[in-house]
């Protein structure tokens, strides 16, 4: 009974298992900034922990490996910026052309905002396992499905339509990025967009039969 009471007990107001949340979110916003900074291949699990401001021994309390920690900062950092594309989508004005707009806006702020979370977000994920690619494609399938949800529910069953739009606006910000963050944001915006409205107006375009 002592034993019981003494796992499950808190500490300044923390139960264990919110502890463990806590050192996991926290080591998770110290490999954002290690990677974000230096690159997924040129970090060590010290440099995390030291950013994390934790001892390594925490470390394999959340993560069986770096691997693991890179598909949970890529998950985060994914969730956060569809969280807010969407957001933007549902609040703009106007129709689908305004609300592509507001969300390309939100995207494209977003990486801007945070460069950190950017190069995790478009670069480090890129080549590192067959675990971390299945990640990156399962993402671009979800952003996909929830663009066109909004956006072109007619669409929701092409997706090849919707990769192809949404690896295209990926495409173009990664070259955005990589001019150091030129020509301003409307106008990257505006270049996307006309990819962006292939998707929104997906209704418009017929298969063409096969003779």
């Amino acid at each position: 009974m002592t034993q019981e009471l003494s796992n499950t007990r808190s500490y300044r107001g923390q139960t264990p298992e919110q502890r463990r949340a806590d050192r996991r979110s926290r080591l998770i916003a110290g490999a954002i900034a290690v990677y974000g900074e230096r690159g997924y291949h040129n970090a060590t699990v010290k440099a995390v922990c030291d950013a994390a401001g934790l001892t390594e021994r925490y470390f394999y309390e959340s993560f069986a490996n770096s691997e693991a920690l890179l598909i949970d900062c890529y998950n985060f950092v994914t969730g956060s910026v569809l969280e807010k594309i969407l957001h933007a989508g549902e609040t703009a004005r106007g129709g689908k052309v305004a609300r592509s707009r507001a969300m390309l806006h939100a995207y494209f702020s977003s990486l801007q905002r945070d460069p950190r979370s950017a190069r995790v977000f478009l670069v480090e994920i890129r080549g590192v396992s067959a675990a971390v690619d299945r990640t990156f494609d399962d993402s671009l399938r979800e952003f996909g499905a929830a663009v066109a949800r909004l956006l072109a529910p007619e669409a929701l069953d092409d997706e090849l339509l919707q990769a192809g739009v949404i690896g295209g606006v990926i495409h173009i910000a990664m070259r955005w990025i990589a001019c150091g963050y030129e020509p301003p944001i409307d106008k990257a915006v505006a270049t996307a967009l006309r990819l962006g409205t292939v998707l929104a107006n997906s209704r418009r375009i017929a298969p063409r039969s096969v003779a």
